[in-house]
């Protein structure tokens, strides 16, 4: 008996023995040889940038290649995972060489553009594949509707927008994916199909369907019925829909958790038929353009978790039925048009952590009782709203917030000293809320964790002098702050402190030692009372690209320093006291878009390098003692739209080629222009200009101003022709100057100028009739000139007082009182436009020489080469000489004989 035990035992011993060390073995079979060399055909025909593909070698088993996954018992590669590998290239076609693979992810890589390859669509074995974000361009093969095993796709996204987008003429091939259960398309160009609805629809397995910016404009939305009976994910963002909201979505009752609509042209108002969406949880319909009130069934929704209705325009006020929605978190409400007050149902959400209701015109008091409730909040945004926060200076909320806007909400004049106790805020509006008061002492240290702090257009005061400043973005600006600037660290990117009362130098600021290199890009120090020079440590901030220094105090030239931001977009020197010439170092901050040095005792030429700043956009150079001519070379800067170079002591002519302005020629406005000058979208670049005999700041509209401002200066000669070329010029000011001549007589193809100035000068002869062509034109000045003869008549023209024609005494017609006589029409009717009589007498010029030299060498060339001619003309001067010698000779003999009688007699 026991030797048959150990005859059973020992052979199964051996078997366990043999067995254990192959399955404790994690690569127990070697990959087939031909997939090896299949994907490294795939490797070769890809650059590795990361070295992500590394570990493929052809010495080790590809098994245990980086992303490659094999079976556990055959060996087959069945799942390639190249997610965000860093690969760039093409798909090599040995990739269909594996043919039972599964599992297929190259996504957020870069392929460039090339086509998705057509062989995917043979892979049957496949049931995931993802090549969104990678970069694939062009026609999606509809050979992917053979991938009856498919449940998972995702296609589209690319990393840059220089590359051909994806499309796809139809859906119909999709119709065929009858297992897929999740559908991912990011800006897949599909405006070609029609009728995508109908055909995705027919996959009865469809759990998650994303259609996102994939310029999608019909969801038809007379359509009663589909059949998607299994979706849980509906999310169509980003699309062109112009219609209301579709009768279908009430037949997805049974399963629907998701809706994401948002981003869209959808009108109209909210069905009632949303309540059959019971199972409901996530609602995004925000940007679109929704109207009536809020419904509200929309109470009924009991399981709603998160509600987006923002940037629509619906009025009323908020439904008081929304507070049965126990289990809401998020409530985004922003930008409507919303009134009355906050229902006190919704302080009773206890699971509400994103409460944004700001810009509206809800109307109420707020105070500490309200937020009892709110112990789960963390976002906050009542801003500009009409709401006033109320609560006491020791309350402690039932909240750590993580965001608080309150901007244009009323919280003052207390400092909300509540504010302490909020430990993990990142970012704190509470600008424009009525604030005066000191800043407690507390406040600076517990605000250095806060990533973006605004405080801007309150009456804030404090000496900030020992202040050291951590924040991300800090705006400071239109306070009472005093003392000398404060300290930074190198974290901030954006310091605003303008319109506050700061003093002393800039150098102790500018010159500390920070402990890193220095993040800044945007400092706003003007509206100060800062004084001193400039100093010289500009290349410790090399990150700069926006600089405001303007209206302060400070005196010395601008150093050669500054130069050295070569990152610098603009730079705002206005109205200071600095002296000296512009620095040559400037040219070398080729993005320069914005260049105002106005209202300083600048002099010397304005530069020929100016030319070389081909990104300037805006160019002020006013009051100042800049001499001599405006430089020729300033017409190469094609993109500029502001030019003003007024009140200076410039001479010379006015430069023929100001028509290549580009930007002033056309009319259209490119949607980006000095977009690229912002430093963040809560402060946009601006300046101070004199457009209609004022003083006036364009600061969110600067993109549309076009203006020349060559006044107050010592220019001469005639207005060039050229300049009526400029049709986007909107205010054109040659003013006290000394110009001559006519009005160009193709001023009305200006069509665009607002506000025209061409007094003070010695202009002379008529007003041209076109100038009646400029319809949008508010402001004419022509006076203290020498213009004559009748004002043309035109509704606009008669429409200005008389101070805009005084002092041209041979003017004459309304409004002036002066009547027109018949000598002041023929004078008009007589007169030539000296700029055409210039030319007319250049053209009568050019062919009196023409015809001088046809006339010789047609006389003297053929006298040359015709010899009988030359024989024959020469005998004919003979003959002519001979006679009149005898005439002359008889004349003088008769002379003679008749002075001889006279004599005698």
């Amino acid at each position: 008996m026991a030797i048959s035990k150990v005859i059973i035992v020992f052979p199964l011993l051996c078997f366990l023995s043999s067995t254990i060390p192959i399955l404790c073995d994690p690569y127990p079979l070697v990959c087939n040889e031909t997939e090896k060399h299949a994907l490294l055909s795939f490797k070769n025909a890809l650059l590795d940038l990361e070295h992500s593909l590394s570990s493929w070698s052809a010495q080790e088993d590809c098994c245990g290649w980086n992303g490659v996954r094999c079976h556990n018992i055959t060996g087959r590669v069945v799942d390639l995972d190249l997610f965000n590998f860093g690969l760039v290239g093409k798909v090599s076609p040995t990739l269909f060489q594996l043919e039972f693979l599964n599992y297929l992810d190259l996504s957020w890589n870069d392929f460039g553009g090339t086509p998705i390859p057509s062989f995917l669509g043979s892979m049957k074995s496949l049931t995931y594949l993802d090549l969104s974000f990678a970069s694939f361009g062009g026609l999606i093969p509809p050979q992917l509707g053979n991938l009856s095993n498919l449940l998972h796709l995702r296609l589209g996204g690319a990393d840059s927008s220089n590359e051909p987008q994806l499309y796809a003429e139809n859906l119909r091939w999709i119709s065929h994916l009858s297992s897929l259960k999740l559908l991912f398309m990011h800006e897949v160009d599909l405006h070609r199909e029609v009728q995508w609805v109908e055909s995705i629809s027919m996959l009865s397995s469809l759990s998650k369907l994303f259609l996102e910016d994939c310029e999608l404009d019909n969801m038809s939305p007379s359509l009663e019925y589909v059949n998607f009976t299994s979706l849980t994910v509906l999310s169509l963002y980003g699309n062109h829909f112009n219609h209301e909201l579709p009768n279908w979505l009430s037949n997805l009752t049974a399963s629907l958790l998701q809706l994401d609509l948002s981003r869209n042209c959808l009108k109209g108002h909210i069905p009632n038929t949303i309540i059959e969406l019971r199972h409901l949880n996530i609602l995004y319909l925000s940007r679109n353009q929704l109207t009536r009130q809020i419904p509200e069934y929309l109470g009924q929704l009991k399981h709603l978790e998160a509600l987006s209705l923002r940037y629509n325009s619906f009025d009323g006020p908020i439904p008081s039925s929304l507070g049965n929605s126990s289990s809401l978190r998020y409530l985004f409400l922003y930008g409507n048009r919303l009134n009355g007050a906050f229902p006190s149902s919704l302080w009773l959400l206890s699971n509400l952590e994103t409460l944004d209701i700001g810009n509206n015109s809800l109307a109420d008091t707020v105070s500490e009782v309200h937020f009892n409730e709110l112990s789960k909040l963390k976002f906050l945004d009542m801003s500009s709203t009409s709401l006033n926060f109320k609560v006491n200076s020791n309350w402690v909320p039932p909240f750590q917030l993580e965001e608080l806007w309150l901007s244009s909400c009323q919280m003052g004049p207390k400092f909300p000293t509540w504010l302490q106790t909020q430990t993990s805020l990142r970012n704190l509006d509470i600008s424009k809320s009525g604030i005066v008061d000191i800043a407690p002492t507390w406040f600076w240290k517990w605000a250095s964790h806060i990533e973006w702090i605004y405080l801007s257009d309150n009456q804030i005061s404090g000496d900030l002098s020992g202040v050291w400043l951590n924040n991300t973005s800090i705006y400071l600006n239109s306070n009472c702050f005093t003392g000398l600037l404060p300290a930074v660290s190198p974290n901030v990117t954006v310091l605003n402190m303008a319109n506050n009362s700061f003093s002393g130098p800039i150098s102790h600021f500018l010159c500390q030692k920070l402990k890193g290199k220095s993040k800044l890009e945007a400092l706003d120090l003007s509206n100060n009372d800062l004084s001193g020079e400039l100093p010289l440590c500009w290349k410790s901030w090399q990150s700069l690209t926006n600089v405001n220094l303007g209206n302060n105090n400070f005196s010395g030239k601008i150093p050669d320093s500054v130069g050295s931001l070569f990152s610098l977009k603009a730079l705002h020197l206005q109205n200071n006291g600095l002296s000296g010439s512009i620095p040559s170092s400037l040219r070398d901050c080729t993005s320069l878009g914005l260049l105002d040095l106005s209202g300083n005792k600048l002099l010397g030429n304005i530069p020929n390098w100016i030319g070389e700043l081909t990104a300037l956009k805006a160019l002020c150079l006013r009051s100042n003692k800049f001499i001599g001519e405006i430089p020729s070379q300033i017409c190469q800067l094609s993109s500029l739209t502001i030019l003003d170079v007024s009140d200076n002591e410039l001479s010379g002519i006015i430069p023929r080629c100001l028509n290549n302005f580009s930007l002033m020629a056309t009319i259209d406005t490119p949607d980006d222009l000095f977009t690229d000058l912002e430093y963040s979208s809560y402060e946009l670049e601006g300046l101070v200009l004199v457009t209609v005999g004022r003083e006036l700041e364009y600061k969110g509209i600067l993109r549309y101003v076009r203006m020349v401002d060559l006044s107050s200066n010592n220019f001469s000669g005639s207005i060039p022709t050229e300049l009526s070329q400029l049709a986007g010029l909107r205010f054109l000011n040659l003013s006290r100057n000394h110009l001559m001549g006519r009005i160009p007589e193709k001023i009305g193809r200006m069509t665009s100028l607002l506000s025209l100035d061409l007094s003070t000068n010695h202009l002379s002869s008529e007003i041209p009739q076109s100038l009646a062509d400029l319809t949008f034109l508010n402001r004419l000045n022509l006076s203290c000139n020498q213009f004559r003869g009748r004002i043309p008549l035109s509704t606009q023209l008669q429409s200005f007082d008389a101070f805009s024609y005084i002092g041209n005494a041979q003017l004459c017609g309304v409004p002036l009182t002066k009547n027109c006589t018949e000598d002041d029409e023929s004078q008009g009717m007589d007169t030539i436009d000296e700029n055409e009589e210039g030319s007319e007498m250049r053209w009568l010029y050019i062919s009196m020489g023409l015809g001088f030299i046809v006339g010789f060498w047609g006389v003297c060339g053929a006298l040359l080469f015709k010899k009988s001619w030359r024989h024959a003309y020469f005998q004919f001067l003979y003959d002519i000489r001979d006679w009149v010698y005898v005439a002359v000779a008889i004349r003088l003999n008769w002379f003679h004989d008749n002075l001889r009688r006279l004599l005698v007699s």
